[in-house]
This record gives structure tokens, sequence and C-alpha cells, in this order.
């Protein structure tokens, strides 16, 4: 096991990667900007280095300064949290050069996954169902309006080096293909520094399924369930459950266990998620990500299974500590996303919190960083907290989240609670009948 863990990482997930840590007995090491000098992470590690000003670039994402934190201090492993350089093979690379473990899979699954492309290649080779489309980048317009013709409209045109909703665009005919197909490369071109598109069939009401995987790294692979991540908002997430209330039992064991098989067959080694479109009773391979995500609390919830203790277990050489078949599911669990943002126009909201009070009671879990007085910096993402419920079945987790979204407040700025609690109390959101297009055209509605 390993004697010091440098966490890469700030906010909620810093915190929830140390307290792992600490019941696992093993020293923290917090890196930090000088923004978050008076963060819950920093106040509780064991220790904490300064590695730069605000901006993430010259921060979080400086890697030579977080090397040589690790060098300073000692630190034999770094966990990266879910975002900053998460996915950066060559962060693991890095590290692996200087003989310090990389609490993640290899450089090379991180490439291969971090590449929409190849990522389709690899999991249509490992058997796992794909979305119809392009076997590659589309280089033209000619060709892409053959593949167009060949699946049919509407297609959806993605960056392949994409992410968080960046570079994609829907074409319903073959007159929006050309707009779309330019929009797309420049989108792609400006956020990525990469502007290959491809195209992919584009469904109209799926749901957004994905499957927890873990794998030891010599051929062995487990799943955790999926979760139902179906809520968005321009592609981001809001609102995960798990299980999916789309699922049956036999679907649930089937799309599991084509997951874990391929985790097995690629020789990955870590967590990883593997995401779906789901229609109509099928399964459609979008990406995959060679990381910790931030809903994994449903899944422990309904596992009883500490996924960063997995994490960190298996990065040591330890393997997994369950078989498939010691995997039980309990319940139904929810995570709301807590932003500090507008409710309704999700205009960032930074500044002090001025009061904060969790809810508490059986099946309720609140993982966040902040607490009252403290100042939420404007330099990084929103999310400021989690709410994650977890009941007998779905009706009693809806009725105990409902409970502990009025006891939550915070005071000072604006945040997403009271989208929630508008939500908890809908019809569609009650029957589970909602696809990844509802909460944007609930909100339209709304304006």
């Amino acid at each position: 096991m390993f004697q010091k863990i440098l966490i890469a990482n700030r906010g909620e997930i810093a915190l929830r990667v140390l307290r792992a840590c600490k019941e696992l007995g093993i020293q923290t090491v917090v890196v930090h900007s000088t923004a978050d000098a008076d963060a819950m992470h920093v106040r509780l590690a064991d220790e904490s280095v300064c590695i730069g000003p605000p901006p993430s670039r010259d921060s979080y994402l400086n890697i030579h300064q977080i090397v040589a934190a690790c060098e300073i201090t000692g630190a034999d492993a770094v966990h990266p949290g879910y975002g900053f350089l998460s996915e950066n093979a060559k962060f693991a690379d890095i590290l692996a050069a200087h003989n310090i473990t990389f609490i993640g899979p290899s450089g090379d699954h991180i490439r291969i996954m971090g590449d929409k492309i190849e990522a389709k290649r690899t999991a249509k080779r490992l058997g796992i169902p794909v979305v119809p489309g392009s076997d590659g980048a589309v280089t033209d317009e000619k060709e892409a309006r053959r593949i167009a013709a060949e699946i049919g409209y509407p297609v959806i045109i993605k960056a392949s080096a994409g992410g968080g909703g960046r570079g994609m665009k829907v074409a319903h005919t073959e007159d929006d293909l050309e707009v779309a197909l330019q929009t797309a490369r420049s989108e792609a071109g400006a956020a990525f520094g990469d502007d290959a598109v491809y195209i992919e069939k584009y469904l109209e009401k799926p749901r957004h399924i994905e499957v927890q995987v873990f794998g030891d790294g010599f051929g062995r692979g487990v799943h955790f369930g999926e979760r139902d991540c179906s809520l968005q908002r321009r592609h981001q997430k809001v609102w995960e459950e798990a299980p999916s209330p789309a699922l049956n039992a036999e679907e649930r064991a089937r799309i599991g266990g084509v997951c874990a098989k391929a985790i097995a067959d690629l020789g990955y080694s870590g967590a990883g998620t593997i995401e779906f479109l789901y229609e109509n009773g099928e399964f459609y391979f979008i990406e995959m990500n060679t990381r910790l995500q931030v809903e994994h609390p449903v899944t422990e919830a309904i596992t009883g299974i500490d996924l960063v203790h997995e994490q960190i277990r298996v990065a040591s050489g330890g393997g997994l500590s369950v078989r498939q078949e010691d995997i039980k599911f309990n319940g139904h669990a929810i995570e709301c996303r807590i932003n500090a943002e507008d409710p309704r126009t999700f205009t960032p909201s930074p500044g002090t919190i001025t009061h904060f009070h969790t809810p508490g009671g059986l099946g309720i879990r609140v993982d966040s960083g902040v607490y009252s007085g403290y100042k939420i910096p404007p330099y990084y993402d929103s999310l400021i907290g989690k709410l994650i419920v977890h009941g007998r079945n779905r009706v009693e987790c809806m009725m105990r989240l409902r409970r502990a979204l009025d006891e939550f407040v915070v005071d000072g700025i604006k945040t997403t609670l009271p989208l929630f609690r508008d939500l908890v109390g809908n019809a569609d959101i009650a029957n589970g009948d909602y696809d990844i297009h509802w909460l944007e055209k609930y909100l339209a509605k709304e304006e």
C-alpha cells in the first residue's frame, strides 16, 4: 500500500479522496492555488503545497509544479480526482518516469479512450455495441453527405477530441449538414486544437446510461451496475440515479457483462465508465471516461463499496477486492449536483457563503468542501456540493430527497437548489419518464 498520496485536485473531490486515504491510514498531501488557500481539503490534509496563482493553467494543470510537489513531500502516488489532469496521458507518463504511481489507467489506455474515433473502434473490437456512423474522421462534405445518407437523418457531428458538449452539432436534413459540419469543426479547433470530427446517427429520445467498471490490469474486470444520467443541460449532467428507471434486470445484466468482459480483455487497470445512449431496448456506445466520475456516490450507495478505496487498492497492486458475484445491488440512489449558479439562467454565482446547512438523517450524504464564510472563487467549475440520497426503492428515495432538499440551506449566493425542488415534484421525474432532451424542454417552458 502507498505511504503518501498527493491529491491533484480541489473542492469536494479532493476532500472525498482525502477522506478515503485517511480511512486507509495513508498520509495525504494536497496542492492548491493561492485562491484555495482556505479550502477545506487544505485545512484537513497532512501537508499542503501551493503550486501557483488562481488560473488553472498556472496551478492545477501545471504538471511540473505537481511533480515537484511530489518530490518535495515524498509522495509515492497521485490521485487526480476528476477533471483537470485526470485524463491526461502525458501526466500519467511523466509520473511513471519519476517512479510515482498514477492512480488510474495507463497512459496508453487514456490515449485510446480520449480519442473518440479510436475509442469507438476499440469498443467495436471489444464487442461493445456502437452508434451507427463513420468509421473515422470525416474529411469533406461529400463524404459527410454519403455517410449521413447511409445511416439516415438526423445525424450528429462530434469533435474527435471533444467533451462537455463542445464541437457537437445536429443536422436534421441534408440542407443542415454543411453548416453543422463547418460549425462543429470550427468549435472543435478552437476548444481542443484539433478540428477532426466524425458523424453518428442522432437518436431522438435516448436515455444516457453509463456502466461503472473496474479492471485489475491483469485480465480481470467487474461492473458495478449502471447509472442513469439523462437529466442534462447543454450535455452537462444535473441529476444522476442508480439503478436506471428505464432498464430491467435482464438488460442490466447483459450490458454489465459486456462491459466487464471488455475491460478484462483490454487489460484495463482502475476505475472507468463506459457511456451509452439507450433507446428502444438497444445500447449504443458513445465514450469511455478513464477516471472516477462526479456521480460515483450513487453507485457506492447501492453497492456499499467505496470506489476510491478500490482505486487505491488496484493502483497499489492489490487487485480487485471483489468478484462479480460479490457485488449486490441494494435499493435506489439519486445525486443532485449543487452548483453556484442561477437556477434558471445557470449564470455562475461566485461570492461568500453566509450560511451553509446540510441535511441529515438516514440515507443522506453530502459531499462538499464549502462552509459558512467560505468565499467561492470565480476561476473554477461552479460545483459546490453533491446531495446523494439512498432509499430501499425509488419511491422512498424520492420522498427522502424531497425532505433533504427542503433542509438544505445555502445563503449568500445563488444555487441550483430551487431547480431540484421543482424537479422532485414533477410527475415525469416521479415516474422516471424522461430522456436527455427532457430538462432543456422543461426549462424552455419555464422561461
